[in-house]
């Protein structure tokens, strides 16, 4: 009957402890979420020439994700090409970049995907006056030209159409001339003509467009183009435009454009990519002489395939909690809803099945000793009176276990019912006694 006297396990507190241990798990999962966020803080965005369109635009973002505590570095670059082998370098510390549409392939970037376009930008071609007025590109030919620095989009795209009328570096003077060098230089004379890719108000475009003796050119072939380039799009410029009251231009100017592409990384944590969205929203949604009211930011794809935050966005707009709540504190309960689901999922079966568990072990402690008292009656039965007082000594600890034992006022009933169920064996065997002696 040793098995009497073996201390046994007394797992207490059952809803204390697991309790405790849910708080402490709960605690770790904010201060996690607190020290490791989901967003980075400070992003680098690659936009274009210092005082381009790209620049200006480039501004806007940088405000409005400051509003959300992101530090947005603009980084001013050549254009579009350097943008994109910015973007590819793992490197370089981008993330974010305006492209021109036209320029990127996806089996060329696979790490980079599109947010959609978010502004067309039309090829303006402009002249001084020449002996006969200018309506296609092969009139350039031999004259100095300049079609935008190396590593713009600009200048990739003027090689392209300049080459589809014969036009290239050994019968024409091309030069990689910035907006503002070009512009310079095509009011001072020193070049015939200027080829850009830049916004309509882009500071070089607005200078040209007002200068005395300078034209633009109505490019006649606009559709044959869009039909060989299909990233190109037909835009027109309307007459009177620039000067209504002079009627400048004379007559509507039809030109071919290039979209821009919101470009990142393919990694870049949604929270910022929905942020970026809705800066697009509020800094491209205008109308302009090119575009109508919502027309951008568009789900199209140019080039680069569209991420999934993005088709998500022009679906259904941003997540609710990011629409309502500011970034900080609707990633951070993102971040708490990602790691708190395995441990509610844990939890609460675990808090569900605790009374029910308890409720067992404490009626088995109970059943354990009445086990034990079971055996004990049958074994003082049998034995011969002179091996009981050795049973009886059992019986007495039985008794004495009984007393002791430490259950919840709610189960004080089995152990009074043990004691004196204790009680009526020992009186049996007393009796048991008596009566043989």
């Amino acid at each position: 009957m040793a098995s009497i006297g073996r201390r046994r396990l007394r797992p207490s507190h059952y809803l204390l402890i697991s309790g405790a241990i849910i708080v402490l798990l709960l605690l770790g999962a904010g201060g996690l979420a607190l020290l490791y966020p989901a967003v980075p803080r400070e992003i680098v965005m690659a936009t274009g020439s210092e005082g381009g369109g790209y620049a200006a635009f480039g501004e806007r973002y940088r405000q409005i994700l400051a509003r959300q505590g992101i530090t947005l570095t603009l980084l001013h670059t050549r254009g579009s090409i350097e943008n994109l082998s910015r973007l590819h370098d793992p490197d370089s510390g981008t993330s974010i970049a305006l492209v021109q549409g036209g320029l990127a392939r996806p089996q060329q970037f696979p790490n980079l995907v599109s947010l959609g376009t978010v502004s067309v930008e039309p090829l303006w071609v402009f002249y001084r006056p020449a002996p006969e007025r200018l309506d296609q590109l092969k009139q350039l030919r031999g004259m100095r030209v300049a079609i935008g620095p190396q590593g713009s989009g600009m200048h990739v795209h003027a090689l392209a159409l300049l080459a589809l009328n014969g036009i290239d570096d050994q019968n024409t003077t091309l030069l990689p001339l910035t907006p503002a060098e070009a512009a310079k230089q095509l009011l001072s004379g020193e070049i015939q003509a200027a080829m850009l890719v830049d916004a309509a108000g882009a500071p070089a475009v607005q200078q040209l467009l007002g200068a005395p003796g300078i034209q633009l050119l109505s490019l006649r072939q606009a559709d044959a183009y869009v039909a060989r380039l299909p990233y190109l799009s037909r835009v027109v410029l309307p007459a009177g435009f620039v000067d209504l009251a002079h009627g400048r231009p004379a007559a509507d100017v039809e030109m071919v454009a290039v979209k821009t592409n919101l470009v990142v990384l393919r990694d870049l944590p949604s929270p910022i990519q929905y942020l970026l969205l809705e800066a697009a929203t509020k800094i491209h949604s205008q109308p302009g002489v090119f575009q109508s009211a919502g027309e951008f930011p568009a789900a199209e794809e140019t080039d680069l395939p569209l991420s999934a935050d993005a088709l998500q966005f022009y679906k259904s707009g941003p997540p609710l909690l990011q629409r309502e709540l500011p970034l900080w504190l609707a990633v951070l309960i993102k971040q708490l809803a990602i790691i708190l689901l395995p441990i509610v999922a844990v939890g609460y079966p675990l808090l569900h099945t605790l009374p029910a568990a308890k409720d067992w072990w404490m009626r088995r402690r109970v059943h354990m000793l009445y086990g034990e008292l079971k055996l004990l009656e049958r074994e003082l039965k049998e034995h011969a009176q002179e091996q009981r007082a050795a049973e009886l000594s059992d019986l007495t600890r039985l008794e004495y276990l009984a007393a002791h034992l430490q259950v919840p006022n709610s189960y004080a009933h089995l152990l009074y019912a043990l004691q004196q169920d204790i009680d009526l064996v020992r009186a049996r065997v007393d009796r048991t006694i008596l009566t043989e002696s």
